[in-house]
């Protein structure tokens, strides 16, 4: 019996030394995702037609530019101002983002707001921004605000750059002011 009982300590200290050895063998061949650049106190200006589309400021950037999909992430946040047609800035701050340079999509991350020039202020967690198509989208719960106190929130909403078309998914909204003239 006392040998039986030897034997079964023993293989089980093998097996658990196995297994420690097998994890460090696992850990062994997981790829290290290193950034190749990084920059601090960042300040970019975006042009088209010698206009300034939009302006951008972050404390770092890492740039993964190697890496088998290609992205830039901001570890400390970012703030953009975007300025439309007439002019008019429009800001996003976010605690984090990260821009995959291949598909143009930019994924908003932590304290996410989005402040219109008309007063409009949209709050969520984490909203992606699809660059070629201009549209916003999150799944997550968002409020959308406005100067006279009124909302609209839920879960789920895309809405393309200028707030003019809105799609939400489970949403409810209180209107303080309504104009008759609208109705």
């Amino acid at each position: 019996m006392k040998r039986y009982f030897a034997h079964i300590i023993a293989l089980s200290f093998v097996l658990t030394a196995c297994n420690n050895d097998l994890k460090d063998i696992q850990n062994l061949s997981k790829k290290q995702l290193f950034a190749s650049g990084e920059a601090d106190s960042i300040n970019v200006k975006y042009t088209d037609s010698a206009k300034i589309k939009a302006e951008m400021y972050a404390v770092k950037m890492l740039d993964y530019g190697k890496a088998k999909y290609p992205f830039n992430h901001f570890p400390k946040g970012v703030k953009v101002t975007v300025y439309d047609s007439n002019k008019n800035k429009n800001y996003i701050v976010a605690d984090q983002a990260t821009v995959y340079n291949k598909t143009g999509m930019i994924n908003l991350t932590g304290n996410v707001t989005i402040t219109s020039y008309d007063g409009k202020i949209l709050k969520t967690n984490q909203m992606y921004y699809d660059q070629k198509n201009n549209w916003f989208f999150t799944e997550h719960y968002f409020k959308v605000t406005d100067k006279n106190k009124s909302f609209f929130d839920g879960i789920g909403v895309d809405f393309d750059q200028n707030f003019k078309i809105v799609n939400a998914q489970q949403n409810r909204a209180e209107l303080k002011e309504v104009n008759n003239e609208s109705l």
